[in-house]
Order: C-alpha cells, then structure tokens, then sequence
C-alpha cells in the first residue's frame, strides 16, 4: 500500500473541512491491523488546533471514502489523530516547518553505522534533510527515511518546574 498517495487522497477529501492529511500509518496484524491517520489544520494564523471535532469529522469523510474506493487490504481499524506536541513528520516541506527543532529520526539503512538519530534539524533542502547530533552532520533524503518524530521542548511547553523567582534556596545542613 502506498501510504504517501492515500495521504495525498485523504488531503483532497479533507481540505473542504480546512484541514490537511499530514501523514498515514498502517500497523497490519492477523488479528485486525490499524490505519493512522495524522490530521492538521490547513491555516494556523488565527491560532486554530485539530480538535475533537476534526477529528470525528475527518472520520466520517474517510470512513465514507475507504468504504467507497477500498483502498487497504483486510480488515482494519482506522484512527484519526492530531499530531500532537511529537508530531510525526512524513515528508520533506514538513521537515521544512520544524526548521531548527529537535527532532528523531529512524533510517532504513544506517549512516555511518547508526539508524536511529536524535538531533537538531539545520537544513531541508528539496528532499534532503541536514541534522547535527553528537557534533556532526548527517545528511540522509527523506526516502531513505522509515520514520521521524519533532522531540517537544518541555521547557518551552511549560511542564519542566521552574525555580521561583526570589525563592528561598534550601538551608545547608550543620556538620
């Protein structure tokens, strides 16, 4: 199954509800295998996020759309997402979006005996992808790509306790 075109079909059906396909996941199974779907918004400048409600929308127009033109195989179970703050990332001009983020890579062939890379995102250039991780450059086309995920930034996020301004620090202990 070609992933990349059905992420291109779903596009097509999703963009009158002003949101875009980012990427698909099939998981096959014996018992019953899963088709992920990752959804965005089409225009982020009024500060608009996927919801509940685009999601359960989504749903319905591919449900419709799969049943139509049944393009997977067998029996599956399909899940419509957000990205999330570790948004998978599917494609080069998705790369091009988190320019100069931490993000994680998994290669289908090692570079330099590594297939798995964790580093910051310095360049996209076409389907070519610039990372730095541990000092050095690795350069690798989106094609040779199995997956990749943005790495959140929990301080930026918020969630990493910060020390109070002007707060008390701990008292030393007597010898």
């Amino acid at each position: 199954m070609d992933t990349l075109a059905l992420a291109n079909r779903f596009s097509e059906v999703l963009a009158d509800l002003q949101l875009e396909c980012l990427g698909v996941e099939f998981t096959p199974s014996q018992g019953q295998s899963t088709l992920r779907v990752y959804l965005d918004v089409l225009d982020h400048s009024g500060g608009r996020e996927v919801g509940i409600d685009d999601c359960e929308a989504a749903s319905r127009e591919l449900s419709a759309l799969l049943d139509v033109e049944d393009p997977v195989p067998g029996h599956y179970v399909l899940e419509v997402s957000s990205p999330g703050i570790d948004r998978p990332l599917f494609t080069a001009e998705q790369f091009g979006r988190v320019l100069g983020q931490e993000v994680k890579v998994l290669l289908k062939a090692p570079i330099e005996g590594r297939r798995r890379l964790r580093g910051k995102l310095v360049q996209v250039d076409g389907e070519r992808i610039v990372l730095e991780a541990e000092g050095k450059s690795f350069e690798f086309d989106q094609a040779d790509m199995e997956s990749a995920r943005v790495v959140p930034d929990w301080v930026a996020l918020g969630y990493v306790p910060q020390p109070k301004p002007g707060g008390k620090k701990p008292a030393k202990k007597a010898k």
